[in-house]
């Protein structure tokens, strides 16, 4: 492997519809290409999502997986490996990212590491310590019988950085956050450690308004897909209406509509608001970050490559 390229990986990250999927396939085929493994000395390079939703099995069309007609034949990993039965950590996600990442050195690839899940991602560059604390049944209890508005501001006011992060309508995730503060008696995450890897990271930016552009585009795409039924289907399996409520912002609006707590057009209407929201917050999360080289698309990406 090249003396740059040992012990490195890329990072692609940006808020949602922003076109991450289409730009890490770009690159990991221009990286695949005879030209550039010669001249990199590498064996090219393969994908690691980061993404929180994507990692579970029948969660497809709501949380945006690449079809395999799309992936170019470029190999996808941590993608389809949990029953959403399960809880799956960032510290669960972390450990298994890390072995595939030194897998791939090894294999003398490069891995390219791509989502919009901040606390993922973050896990990865940065080397962040998350916290592996046990339920504490008694908080839980306690903490549930509070609105998702009272639990929101208990966490702002204790851990401002990962309330600007964290889906203040997911109440599972903020009392998870406050347990873990209440344990540890510390902020999230507990630390930054030295990074195990070098990272070169690019963001794709987008305006505002082709942002909401992009995001209309998508959900009317989704729902054609299919999304609803996916939904559907997934609590004929057996994934209770409260755990799909915490699966993200189109699987809970999708179960608030499926059972009748409000209309088809609201719930739309609901969810471009809630997505535009979201993904202002995962910019919040990025921009904090000035390693981060911010570009529009593929054509930067492969500048910035080049001058390597």
């Amino acid at each position: 492997m090249g003396t740059y390229w040992k012990n490195k990986i890329i990072a692609i990250v940006g808020p949602n519809a922003s076109g991450k999927t289409s730009l890490s396939i770009g690159i990991c085929l221009y990286l695949n290409s005879k030209k550039i493994k010669k001249h990199f000395n590498i064996k090219g390079a393969e994908i690691i999502s980061a993404d929180s939703r994507q990692v579970y099995k029948g969660l497809d069309i709501g949380s945006g997986k690449i079809k395999k007609k799309e992936t170019k034949g470029i190999p996808h990993h941590l993608i389809d490996i949990v029953s959403p039965k399960k809880i799956f950590t960032v510290a669960d996600y972390k450990k298994k990212a890390i072995k595939k990442i030194e897998n791939l050195h090894k294999e003398n690839k490069i891995p390219i590491i791509v989502g919009g899940t901040g606390f993922y991602v973050d896990a990865i560059i940065k080397n962040t310590t998350i916290p592996e604390v046990m339920p504490d049944w008694k908080l839980r209890k306690k903490l549930e019988q509070k609105t998702k508005k009272e639990l929101f501001l208990m966490l702002e006011k204790k851990d401002k950085r990962r309330a600007k992060e964290i889906d203040k309508n997911n109440k599972r995730r903020i009392i998870r956050a406050l347990e873990i503060i209440e344990s540890t008696g510390k902020r999230i995450p507990k630390k930054e450690n030295n990074p195990l890897f070098d990272s070169l990271i690019f963001g794709i930016k987008k305006s505002q308004e082709k942002q909401k552009i992009l995001i209309a585009k998508r959900l009317k795409k989704r729902l054609r897909e299919g999304m609803v039924k996916e939904v559907e289907n997934l609590h004929k399996k057996g994934i209770s209406w409260k755990r799909l409520e915490d699966l993200g912002l189109e699987y809970r609006y999708i179960a608030y509509y499926l059972q009748g707590k409000m209309p088809y057009d609201e719930m739309i209407e609901k969810l471009q608001k809630e997505i535009e929201h979201f993904a202002k917050r995962q910019m919040t999360w990025f921009k904090r970050n000035k390693e981060i080289i911010w570009i529009e698309g593929l054509k930067e990406a492969k500048k910035n490559l080049e001058k390597i």
